[in-house]
């Protein structure tokens, strides 16, 4: 998986098991030239959504062990990684998928964030099971996002 791959890089390049978000993006657009630094900062948000990174206040950990990821001689990410969808994009595709408007979608998240205090992805899972929309396939990915922060 080549976001692994690219989330493993700056850890090995740097020998360390948690980085600040500066240096790794730091390290994928200026050291290596793979992103701009907007780009580094989406992969960050992707790598977090896949359960890939966790963030605690700035600062990057890896969720498995990046010595065990095989880095391809030559490897470049292909920028198409960054296009992955957020877990609550995915929420969201459900909930539209499920009969509900884009616009009732976000709308009924937002307050029910609001009113219940929970993550924007809480919040949508709360919300597809009230429209008896199944969001299994994404339930894992939202625990590990609840468990980071």
């Amino acid at each position: 998986m080549s976001l692994q791959i690219a989330v493993a890089v700056p850890f090995r390049q740097q020998g360390a098991r948690e980085l600040g978000e500066g240096e790794f993006v730091v390290a994928l657009s200026l050291d290596r030239e793979w992103f701009s630094p907007d780009q580094a900062k989406r992969l960050v948000d992707v790598a977090v959504g896949r359960g890939l990174l966790e963030n605690t206040d700035g600062e990057l950990r890896p969720t498995f062990d990046v010595g065990d990821v095989e880095i391809p001689e030559g490897f470049t990410p292909d920028t198409e990684i960054l296009r992955e969808q957020s877990t609550f994009e995915q929420l969201l595709d459900l909930m539209v998928s499920g009969g509900l408007s884009k616009q009732e979608a976000v709308a009924e998240t937002n307050e029910t964030q609001r009113r219940l205090g929970i993550s924007l992805e809480a919040a949508a899972i709360v919300v597809s099971r009230r429209h008896g929309i199944d969001c299994s396939s994404v339930l894992e990915s939202v625990q590990s996002e609840l468990e980071a922060s």
